[in-house]
């Protein structure tokens, strides 16, 4: 079992998901109160990679990201280095890949706050930023977890965006699906089927401890 590739992962999941519990708050905030009538349309870029497909998203992150964008030029003349093919550049596709796993349950959890506790606390005095860290916080407990943890599963198991915005760099880029993957193709089904066990384990341990947390876990998913 390749233990640098599982390292890799697991850091890679664990930053995406801190960075998502950062970026989306703010986003579902505003998602889930904000009254603008064109609001869909951000919505709809959230979900967007729900249904985009990873390599179709890898290769437009691997254009907006790329030594001849200002993203890219900005980068390299900043730290003298490139984001693609490095773990900083496959940081930044994992976290808008998994953003709305992350933004969904934030903003189905804000909005499942009963609007006359919030407006209580207004006539209290409390500012709207307190309001959100000492009402609507506490009580969306079960979103956060929600949303932190499915980042962190669905992280562990990307493949088409890791390949293409990554590469197959030992130590730096190489996840476990990409082992798995490297695995096959070299007809090594034995060490295949090990990691893939690992790594069923360990996406199942996940979530059975946040079940084992908050039985209700996913009442604050939307529902079809």
């Amino acid at each position: 079992m390749n233990w640098t590739a599982i390292w890799v992962t697991c850091k890679l999941a664990s930053l995406t998901s801190i960075a998502l519990l950062l970026i989306g708050l703010p986003i579902a905030y505003w998602l889930a109160y904000s009254k603008w009538r064109w609001k869909f349309l951000v919505e709809s870029i959230v979900a967007l990679p729900l249904v985009l497909p990873p390599t179709v998203l890898g290769f437009y992150l691997l254009v907006a990201i790329g030594p001849q964008s200002p993203i890219g030029q900005f980068y390299t003349n900043l730290t003298g280095y490139t984001l693609p093919f490095s773990f900083q550049g496959l940081l930044i596709a994992s976290i808008l890949y998994s953003l709305p796993f992350a933004v969904q349950p934030f903003a189905t959890a804000f909005e499942q706050v009963d609007r006359k506790l919030i407006e209580a606390s207004w006539t209290l005095g409390l500012s709207k930023l307190q309001t959100f860290f000492k009402l609507i916080l506490p009580l969306s407990t079960a979103g956060l977890i929600t949303g932190v943890v499915l980042s962190f599963a669905h992280t562990l198991g990307e493949f088409g965006v890791v390949l293409m915005v990554g590469g197959n760099i030992e130590g730096v880029t190489r996840t476990v699906s990409i082992e798995i993957y490297d695995n096959v193709q070299a007809l090594d089904y034995a060490a295949a089927a090990t990691t893939s066990a690992f790594l069923l384990v360990m996406s199942y341990t996940v979530l059975l401890l946040v079940y084992a947390v908050n039985r209700r876990v996913w009442s604050v998913w939307p529902q079809k």
